[in-house]
């Protein structure tokens, strides 16, 4: 599908203020041709002293037509302006909903400058797709087309000087410019996301560069990107002040057209002398609706990269696209279910789930254990629908993730995953992000159920938690998870870094909370697993046992040998 039918279904559903402005610039484009023409056809009847009621009534024609210029102007800027914001409002709404539930793949194909830049910046120049490029043509062709019917009443030859003026700057010159744009064609774009790129990076990871060494090697790194930014962009637009000059320069040669046309109609009898003056004034003004035509093929180019870049980060980008109308109930327990899934990302070799079944009852505490690399936080992202399954079936309480709208599961969900962000504000900033309302006593009660009670809740976190040690970030994240209503956790090593007792006082208000609810929680350590109704321990992607914790002790296989393996690290330590 071509890019910029997004655009085109955008612009549909804001139809009425789009035919508002186009009405508006109509009336305002031919109502400035008149107004001019008058004037013109005004100075030349006073050199025959007309009566004076024929300058009184050309005078107030002239302010009436004024007016509505003004009028019609102003209605025109309104309705279009409102039409692009809110087709802007959508596109961003739609990408944005779009963009969410792939984020774990996008950031695999798209570093996070780049991905900044066609988030904020491409859709931001889409803006100019209905202002500089669907509009003009529609108003140029209406006023021109008025304005020649208008002019053939007095003179056919000057009528088809009008024809020849209208497709040099509808077409010829529009042409031109779009030969020229081909060569720069998306170069200033693609500088200005490269540069955002290497900013980002060199934000991100200055303390890091300034360590090892390596920060003045980046600052000329970003100064020789600037400096292309802005030579391409100096290019770019001395391009389209070429494309401008041209078309003032055939404005003006066709004006001197009309003048010395209209000079030798009117010494060979063809045309009387009082309509030269209107004919030029009409000339004058009928192509400054043109104006728009010189630089329509640079933001028409500019439109179409733009569109690309963003159909490129999300394919099923749509406006106009239906989500999956199923949502879970946040009061019951989730059962789980895995159908012979399997999921490969996307560039590897082997998948990171192969043809994986499982079903896990509602109000069940599940264990997933198994080594680095085996899968497991994949199948939080499947069941979270951050990713799509390469095979296979997944269904909570019988209903497919397929028909699941994202936001219920979100909504169901009480979520701890390996890193969580952490936003630039106070504690309570951090722990209020849904949108339940919370005391400042629950909030209170709950970092004290995380060992966080000597926290206050007015104290600042730094933007991604960096004045928070890996401990304290992860219990801030668990109180987090702790405040919602869901009942269906998913905790993906929320323990990790925190010591043998703080991590079993603060499992245990936890495990009390979930006492009722769908527990699924993957760990390395193997310590408080008795708790768990069952244990799946997974290697390669694939589940190699499953049980209870005294049945997979009694079997004497690889979650045996995990666990004996802990306790003679944990005996070594202790020596």
């Amino acid at each position: 599908m071509n890019e910029l039918a997004v655009l085109s279904k955008a612009m549909l559903q804001e139809r009425k203020d789009i035919v508002l402005s186009i009405l508006g610039g109509f009336i305002a484009g031919i109502a400035g041709v008149i107004l001019f023409s008058t004037s013109g056809y005004l100075i030349s009847q006073t050199v025959f002293a007309p009566p004076l009621y024929t300058l009184i009534v050309l005078t107030s024609l002239v302010k009436l037509l004024g007016l509505l210029r003004a009028a019609s102007r102003y209605g025109e800027r309104l309705y279009s302006h409102r039409a692009t914001f809110s087709i802007l409002s959508r596109l961003r709404t739609s990408f944005f909903a779009k963009l969410i539930p792939v984020t774990p793949g996008i950031f695999n194909k798209h570093r996070s400058g780049d991905l900044l830049a066609r988030i904020v910046g491409d859709v931001e120049s889409l803006q100019h797709y209905f202002l500089r490029v669907a509009y003009p043509p529609i108003i140029v062709i209406m006023v021109f087309l008025a304005t020649i019917l208008f002019t053939s009443a007095f003179s056919f030859w000057i009528a088809c000087l009008f024809v020849l003026g209208m497709l040099a700057t509808a077409l010829v010159v529009p042409a031109i410019v779009l030969l020229g744009q081909r060569k720069i064609h998306g170069r200033v774009r693609q500088q200005r996301a490269l540069l955002s790129t290497e900013v980002t990076e060199v934000l991100y990871g200055f303390r890091d560069l300034k360590v090892y060494g390596q920060l003045a090697q980046r600052e000329q790194q970003l100064q020789e990107a600037s400096t292309l930014l802005v030579t391409e962009q100096q290019r770019a637009a001395e391009h389209l002040l070429r494309g401008q000059s041209m078309h003032a320069f055939v404005t003006f040669l066709i004006s001197w057209g009309v003048l010395a046309l209209g000079a030798y109609l009117i010494m060979d009898g063809a045309l009387a002398g009082v309509f030269l003056a209107m004919l030029v004034m009409a000339a004058l003004t009928v192509f400054e609706e043109a104006t728009a035509m010189a630089t329509l093929p640079a933001y028409k180019q500019d439109s179409e990269h733009a569109a690309t870049r963003l159909t490129e980060t999300v394919p099923t980008f749509d406006v106009q696209s239906s989500q999956p109308s199923g949502a879970l109930s946040v009061d019951d327990a989730v059962s789980i279910e895995l159908s012979g899934v399997t999921f490969q990302y996307e560039g590897e070799w082997r998948p990171a789930l192969r043809d994986m079944s499982l079903h896990i009852l509602p109000g069940s505490k599940t264990a997933i254990v198994g080594p680095s690399g085996s899968g497991k936080s994949t199948i939080i992202d499947l069941l979270l629908k951050l990713r799509t399954p390469t095979a296979g079936d997944i269904r909570l309480n019988d209903v497919s993730v397929k028909e699941l709208d994202e936001t219920s599961i979100w909504n169901s969900a009480n979520v701890v995953l390996q890193q969580s962000h952490f936003f630039r504000g106070t504690i309570r900033d951090n722990l209020l992000l849904n949108e339940e309302e919370h005391t400042d006593e629950q909030l209170l009660d709950v970092l004290d159920k995380v060992q966080l009670s000597s926290k206050s809740l007015t104290d600042m976190v730094y933007e991604k938690g960096e004045n928070l040690s890996d401990g304290e970030k992860q219990r801030l994240a668990l109180a987090r998870a702790m405040l919602r209503k869901g009942r269906l956790w998913l905790l993906d090593e929320p323990t990790s870094s925190l010591d043998y007792v703080t991590e079993q006082h603060v499992l245990q208000h936890l495990y009390a909370q979930a006492a009722n609810d769908t527990l699924l929680l993957i760990c390395h350590r193997l310590t408080g697993l008795e708790e768990m109704d069952q244990i799946l321990v997974m290697d390669q992607g694939k589940v190699v046992e499953m049980g209870s914790y005294s049945e997979l002790m009694e079997q004497k296989g690889y979650f045996y040998e995990m666990k004996k393996i802990e306790q003679q690290m944990i005996g070594e330590d202790g020596l």
